[in-house]
């Protein structure tokens, strides 16, 4: 950074989204914190220095979002929006629970369209609006039916929000391979290129202050699974469905 921005990120309290807020306030920049756990959002904020905002919302719920908005216009125009807020919950699609199925529709993909809408008014001319996909949404990946469909649907907004906000807005699409957090501790199987979210912070900003429109890491993983996905689906499925079963070898 060039100068001290400000930096809304929305889904702060933990994982990547937590250690972007600490890496962010470290190179100066003033930050506005926000998810649904609002302990969690004060005591990071407190820690970061009395510059720093806590604000709580649930990007589930399109009135609470609003009501952030609308505090967020008083601080001033924003230079950057990060919205990493998801719910995860792996599994056979047999084997999922229909409302935990639909909450996560719900934040991950409808929330990432509220947030597309509400942002671009709160950013200065040429400001950055990031959304955060997945590598799961590169290719429907064993276990991961309902999170990597709403990822897709992520990257698939991204894509079109970069196109219709060009030349006004910088609007980067985030593609995190395995990251160390609550979410992927769910995982019953041996993630591959594990990283910390230390790791993936460093790797986010280096990403959103270079030119691009996608910052996906670690490379070694995202290469191999956008070549994957490039693939013929008769090529394609049968290695995917190997990966299946190795993941349940009974």
């Amino acid at each position: 950074m060039s100068k001290a921005e400000t930096i809304w990120i929305i889904g702060a309290s933990e994982g990547i989204g937590a250690a972007l807020a600490v890496a962010w306030a470290a190179l100066g920049a003033r930050l506005i914190l926000s998810a649904r756990s609002a302990p969690q959002l004060a005591e990071l904020a407190a820690s970061l220095g009395p510059r720093h905002i806590a604000l709580p919302l649930d990007v589930g719920d399109r009135t609470s979002i609003d009501a952030a908005a609308a505090k967020v216009a008083e601080i001033g125009s924003l230079d950057r929006v990060v919205h990493l807020a998801a719910l995860y919950d792996p599994g056979k699609i047999a084997h999922l629970d229909p409302e935990t199925a639909a909450k996560i529709v719900t934040v991950n993909l409808t929330g990432s369209f509220h947030i597309a809408q509400i942002a671009p008014p709160l950013l200065r001319n040429g400001g950055q609006l990031a959304l955060c996909g997945s590598v799961a949404g590169y290719i429907g990946l064993p276990q991961g039916q309902i999170y990597s469909a709403t990822k897709a649907g992520v990257i698939s907004l991204a894509q079109s929000l970069r196109t219709e906000l060009a030349g006004r807005y910088d609007v980067r699409l985030i593609s995190p391979g395995f990251v160390d957090t609550r979410l992927t501790r769910m995982n019953a199987f041996t993630m591959p290129v594990l990283v910390t979210p230390e790791t993936a912070a460093h790797a986010i900003i280096n990403g959103l202050n270079r030119r691009g429109f996608e910052v996906h890491f670690p490379r070694r993983l995202t290469f191999a699974l956008k070549i994957l996905s490039a693939l013929p689906y008769w090529a394609s499925l049968p290695l995917t469905g190997r990966m299946a079963k190795q993941e349940n070898p009974s």
